[in-house]
């Protein structure tokens, strides 16, 4: 019995150390800058933003029938990419931002369930987006749910799981080291000269990216502009 005890408390003692550790793990984030925090209160100002759950809804003035669902990058605050997404929806485009727990696209890789079912009256054509991890996740979704969204589009991501390049886009910047060695296919990649991994959003430097040579605001026009030839 008291071997048995003694299992049971060390088991206890690690359960509770794995937790407190992904606890400050998660905590550790990146946030959103002034830019992406003033751009979503812009929007929540004159309507044209609201929010269900974990769902921010950017509603465009002049809809085009189309959604684009996104999914954020690992450990950044979702509204770090408002100033992308507003872009997006000044286009025409229905945008759903998914905040995801503890910032982890993977703890919630079925979101676009969620939009789907909230929307279908409102989009004719969806499709799916997502930065690094978040861009990972997105096209596991489309990978296993092809009858649900029209197209895939990557930033600073791949395709990750049986996917057709067809039917997506691949965007990324010169400048985001060792993403290249993972692509496997050559259909429908755009590359930004001078762009990084962090710039697709607003929320500072991140580790381990290097300098872009272009600001975040070049970055993300010329990301709008391709995904706008991508999908028209």
């Amino acid at each position: 019995m008291n071997k048995f005890k003694k299992i049971i408390i060390a088991l206890t003692l690690l359960i509770v150390a794995a937790a407190i550790a992904f606890y400050i793990y998660v905590s550790d984030y990146y946030k959103a800058d002034e830019v992406a925090l003033a751009v979503y209160q812009a929007g929540l100002d004159n309507g044209h933003i609201t929010t269900y759950n974990n769902l921010t809804i950017i509603e465009p003035l002049q809809s085009n029938d189309v959604g684009i669902i996104f999914y954020p990058g690992a450990k950044v605050e979702a509204i770090a990419y408002m100033p992308l997404l507003q872009q997006l929806a000044d286009e025409g485009f229905s945008v759903v931002l998914v905040k995801m727990p503890f910032n982890l696209a993977f703890l919630n890789a079925n979101a676009a369930d969620d939009v789907l079912d909230l929307l279908k009256d409102h989009v004719s054509s969806w499709f799916i987006m997502g930065h690094s991890l978040g861009g990972g996740m997105a096209s596991s979704y489309a990978s296993d749910n092809p009858d649900k969204v029209d197209g895939l589009i990557l930033i600073g991501a791949y395709i990750y799981g049986d996917y057709s390049p067809s039917n997506a886009i691949t965007i990324y910047g010169t400048l985001n080291d060792n993403l290249e060695e993972y692509i496997d296919y050559t259909e429908n990649i755009v590359i930004i000269d001078g762009g990084n991994h962090a710039q697709f959003g607003n929320y500072g430097a991140q580790d381990g990216d290097r300098d872009a040579t272009i600001s975040d605001v070049e970055q993300q026009a010329i990301t709008v502009d391709a995904i706008m030839d991508f999908i028209f």
